[in-house]
């Protein structure tokens, strides 16, 4: 005679459930002279249901009045059960080829890729990985710009389902990487004011982070924090240039951020903790002279609403 044995699904118990949330696009910004012209996210994809799946998008031979262009957008997000862990795995993908910004920023290919995985017991904090992410042939007015990326800066999941936001570890990588450009010899004003502004709120993050408050559920919802992958840009051979990490600061160009990632919370109903996503972009542009604007290459954005 068999013998039955309970399950956790079988003794009545709450089996967990998960929304995949994943989002790209290859190109974004506003060109504001020499000509006024919004760039609307390009070959942009979002996914945001239960059953998961895989969607693509592309363009093609996109120009902004020869002033800012690429010859292919390509952009993909996923989401699928995980064989590891039987949870569940997110995936998004931003790839740019041909990328001529003013003829000072160029790169023959960039890959933006974000990936988060979703245990299927206690996930409700994902792992997250930038495997994948790589720029290829990036140049600065033609002389290369070599990179040297840390693509573990996000280090492992956080112990015992804790936030990002409540993880000492995570926390601490981050405050060493603003600390290096806050206090950078130079650091231009705004930069200086910002990165002051972002070392402060990590330093008030960590202090919390065994508190009691934190420990009870991350109720609420904390401001993004950044981050890049690029942990050092070797010298570049043009009279003026700064680097500070991973921003570069161009004369009569503006400033240049490589492999930015945002860290932040979102709410979702019926949760009452919020779920925290990471955005890479891969290019970030702040111009100021030869052309004024914002510019954003190669974003990715990946994370997931496991319930209860």
């Amino acid at each position: 005679m068999a013998i039955m044995t309970e399950t956790p699904e079988d003794n009545g118990a709450v089996k967990p459930s998960h929304n995949y949330h994943a989002e790209a696009h290859a190109l974004s910004g506003h060109l504001q002279r020499p000509i006024n012209q919004k760039i609307e996210p390009q070959a942009a994809v979002a996914l945001n249901d239960r059953r998961g799946g895989h969607l693509t998008r592309y363009a093609q031979d996109v120009s902004i009045e020869g002033l800012v262009s690429f010859t292919r957008g390509e952009t993909r997000v996923s989401g699928a059960r995980s064989l590891k862990n039987n949870g569940w795995v997110t995936l998004s993908t931003s790839i740019l080829k041909g990328l001529n910004v003013f003829e000072i920023i160029t790169a023959d290919r960039i890959v933006s890729q974000v990936s988060t995985d979703h245990p299927y017991k206690n996930g409700h904090f994902p792992h997250v990985t930038f495997l994948g992410t790589q720029f290829d042939n990036l140049r600065i007015a033609g002389f290369p710009a070599v990179l040297t990326l840390n693509l573990g800066i996000c280090g492992d999941r956080p112990a015992d389902d804790k936030s990002y936001f409540q993880d000492a570890n995570f926390l601490r990588g981050v405050q060493a990487q603003t600390e290096k450009i806050a206090q950078a010899p130079g650091l231009p004003k705004e930069l200086k004011e910002q990165y002051d502004g972002k070392l402060a709120y990590i330093k008030k993050l960590i202090g919390a982070a065994g508190s009691s408050a934190e420990s009870a559920g991350g109720q609420g919802s904390h401001e993004p924090i950044t981050c890049s992958l690029v942990q050092s840009i070797g010298e570049i051979p043009i009279p003026g240039v700064q680097i500070f990490g991973h921003i570069l600061v161009i004369p009569e160009f503006g400033s240049v951020a490589l492999g930015e990632i945002e860290v932040g919370e979102k709410m979702y109903e019926p949760s009452a903790r919020p779920c925290v996503y990471f955005t890479l972009s891969a290019v970030k542009i702040k111009m100021g002279c030869l052309g004024d604007g914002p510019l954003i290459g190669g974003s990715s954005t990946a994370n997931g609403h496991t319930e209860p």
